[in-house]
């Protein structure tokens, strides 16, 4: 055997090995029942109540292009998030962890940097990947090649931007804004090929809803039906509803949400009977950047807005208030969807025309839920339905039935481990949530039979105290802390409103000790305790001292 003979030989060995581990990488991040990778589009509005979405109810309104992802995908109707608030809920998204983990709690404290979040591992395993539109946290998001990001809430008129280049203004409407750059990174940017994730991340419908001029002068004119519980006195609940400052006649405010102008309440006579002192900035902070050719359009609405209230408003009774106030409310939070559900029209029939769409998956949600009235409120934080549920609909050609529906208890925290499992890419031993596949694909059993929430902001605007709970499809346990101790318990089936809380009812009283098992082991399966709850009081109070 001669040195040479070795040689060759070994060079042979070494030869087959690269090929086995080429192979194996090449193969590594490619779905077994595809031979190319899915793109990825995942479209997430802020605060879009699942009832504002015609796939779920026509109720307020027709939204025919989300829709269009239903009608070729499946809708979740038991889909709901770990912490009902924005930047929570996004880091949740990112990461696959509840908020405890990755320390984004609440809209103040910062997010763990040292976390790792899906497109990272997408862009690790050769994706190429773009963010566009509202994160709301950071400003230089990790694991994508291309973004533009708004700062913070970001503004609907000629908005502000974050960029690898520096930050830049555009002219337009927000949501117009954010699609155009979404197409163009589509259509010009990207290389091609290698499959893409991108994040299409509309500002819309977050608060103080301005709709673009079109669609304001054309929803001011809607009426829209009242919720059941618009009336809600809140008997049968906890203290927690009765202090929360959500209602729309005492915390919706005129100026900043209801477009009255500042000069319209010194008219009237400044705190009374508006009750509210003129906040220039409420109103002009997001009209104020509009150009002179913006104003022109906006103008004559909020003139017939603002005639209408200085002529009526004085004789009304408070129940007529609450009616005028949740009115306009809808009007414009509707306007706003509106022109959401436009662009995501134009951005599939881009899909469809460039022929992506056959290999891509699409993903619409919204960060939480939100309150359209029920209860007397707006906003969300609660546990309960309105705020807890959050949309999902997912569409894959030739992998998800057409048209089809689950009502399986599923989170935001199962979002990157579906993504991540749907791209043939390894999920992370540490990420908390669940792959969705065997249930988009009815491939597979789900045995997940309770979800856990848990929500931090508080002292804190709109006063929702902090509270923790599990959630089934039949009953939902909560626990509110810090400055009171009150237990709730809703039938889900029975009273789906959440008007009764049957805590203390002794037919229920097997329930609850289920429930309260039932929350204990998901606790300690999610590594949350009172010793976190504890700690996060303790950080939020220096928080709030330093700032």
């Amino acid at each position: 055997m001669t040195p040479r003979f070795l040689s060759r030989k070994w060079m042979m060995m070494l030869t087959a090995i690269f090929c086995i581990l080429t192979f194996h990488a090449c193969q590594q991040g490619t779905p077994s029942h595809s031979k190319a990778r899915p793109n990825i589009l995942f479209i997430m509005s802020d605060d879009h109540a699942y009832q504002a979405i015609s796939a779920y109810s026509d109720r307020l309104i027709q939204t025919p292009n989300i829709d269009r992802i239903a009608a070729d995908g499946m809708l979740f109707t038991n889909a709901c998030v770990t912490n009902s608030i924005c930047a929570p809920s996004r880091a949740t998204i990112l990461t696959g962890k509840h908020t405890h983990i990755h320390g984004k709690i609440d809209n103040r404290l910062p997010f763990d940097t040292t976390q790792v979040t899906f497109p990272q591992i997408f862009q690790a395993a050769g994706y190429e990947t773009a963010m566009f539109g509202k994160l709301h946290f950071g400003n230089n998001p990790k694991g994508v090649d291309d973004f533009m990001i708004l700062p913070g809430q970001g503004n609907y008129l000629n908005p502000k931007f974050i960029t690898p280049e520096g930050d830049t203004t555009i002219l337009g409407y927000m949501t117009d804004v954010i699609t155009d750059l979404t197409i163009n990174w589509l259509d010009q940017k990207r290389e091609g090929e290698k499959p893409f994730m991108m994040m299409y991340l509309h500002k819309a419908p977050h608060r103080p809803w301005w709709p673009d001029p079109q669609h304001f002068k054309e929803f001011s004119q809607k009426t829209f039906p009242e919720p059941a519980t618009l009336f809600d006195d809140y008997e049968n609940r906890g203290t927690a509803a009765k202090t929360a400052e959500m209602n729309l006649l005492r915390h919706m405010q005129y100026q900043h949400d209801s477009k009255i102008y500042p000069e319209t309440i010194e008219e009237m006579g400044g705190a009374e009977p508006v009750m509210e002192k003129p906040m220039r900035n409420g109103f002009y902070g997001p009209f104020g950047r509009a150009t002179d050719e913006q104003r022109a359009l906006y103008t004559p609405t909020l003139d017939s807005i603002n005639d209408w209230f200085k002529a009526n408003w004085p004789n009304l009774s408070d129940e007529e208030k609450i009616k005028w106030k949740y009115q306009r409310y809808m009007q414009d939070y509707l306007g706003c969807i509106a022109s959401v559900d436009e662009n995501v029209g134009r951005v599939l029939d881009y899909l469809e025309e460039s022929g992506l769409a056959e290999n891509t998956i699409v993903v619409y949600t919204s960060d939480q839920g939100f309150y359209l009235g029920e209860h007397g409120w707006f906003d969300k934080r609660f546990i309960y339905d309105e705020s807890f549920k959050t949309p999902l609909i997912v569409k894959w050609p030739g992998m998800i039935e057409a048209g089809s529906r689950n009502t399986e208890m599923v989170q935001n925290l199962d979002f990157a481990p579906t993504l991540l499992e749907a791209a043939g890419i390894d999920i992370p031993e540490d990420m908390q949530g669940e792959s969705l596949m065997p249930l988009l694909t009815s491939t597979g059993a789900w045995d997940r039979d309770g979800v856990y929430y848990h929500y931090y902001e508080y002292p804190a605007v709109h006063q929702v105290k902090r509270h923790y709970g599990v959630v089934t499809e039949d009953y939902k346990l909560v626990h509110f802390y810090y400055d009171v101790d009150e237990w709730e318990l809703y039938d889900r089936k029975s009273d789906p409103q959440e008007l009764r809380n049957v805590y203390h009812d002794p037919a229920y009283q097997e329930i609850v000790q289920q429930m309260q098992e039932k929350l204990k082991a998901l606790r300690i399966q999610y590594q949350d305790s009172e010793e976190l709850d504890q700690h996060f009081i303790e950080l939020t109070g220096k928080s709030k001292r330093s700032s």
